[in-house]
């Protein structure tokens, strides 16, 4: 199928160009093509927020190497065990919700203007596509066992998460 094949280019593409449009270090207010509002409450909000994000980012860099069975010169992506502890009990897509916590919610916080709030919605909708395409491609990596992964834990949603995690310690 290349139409449907080069439809996933272009999101990819368009994702990637919003990531670096809004990132936090963002290069539209250092070139001063858009000048943000200025409050310190937003601006320490928004660091903690992007802090929070980038621990999520950088997270399975590590963790996957711990847990996933990754083999001596691979990449962490190269897991060939399914991880589902630590923060993958909580989430399935630790670095997704990351990049969507640490870009696209972190700037408008850093940043408050306008642009960054409208461009942030089209980039977590590709992001949240770019999940929906790798649970495929889990799917097919480790079959069942990702079926009941992803019926357990939700994709993105880290207060469901949470809740679920609790919900079945104390049944």
């Amino acid at each position: 199928m290349p139409g449907k094949r080069n439809l996933l280019h272009y999101q990819d593409i368009i994702a990637y160009l919003l990531m670096v449009i809004c990132f936090p270090l963002n290069p539209l207010v250092l070139a001063g093509a858009v000048e943000p509002g200025q409050s310190d409450l937003l601006f320490c909000t928004g660091a903690v927020v992007w802090v929070a994000g980038m621990v999520l980012v950088i997270y399975p860099f590590i963790f996957f190497r711990m847990k996933g069975d990754v083999g001596r010169g691979k990449s962490y992506v190269h897991t060939r065990k399914l991880v589902t502890a630590g923060l993958y009990s909580v989430v399935r897509h630790v670095q997704y919700t990351g990049g969507i916590i640490s870009i696209f919610i972190a700037t408008p916080l850093l940043y408050p203007h306008w642009l960054f709030v409208v461009l942030g919605i089209p980039g977590i909708w590709l992001t949240y596509l770019g999940t929906r395409r790798e649970d495929h491609l889990l799917v097919q990596k480790f079959g069942d066992e990702y079926r009941k992964y992803q019926d357990e834990v939700p994709a993105m949603n880290i207060l469901a998460g949470i809740y679920r995690k609790f919900r079945g310690r104390s049944s």
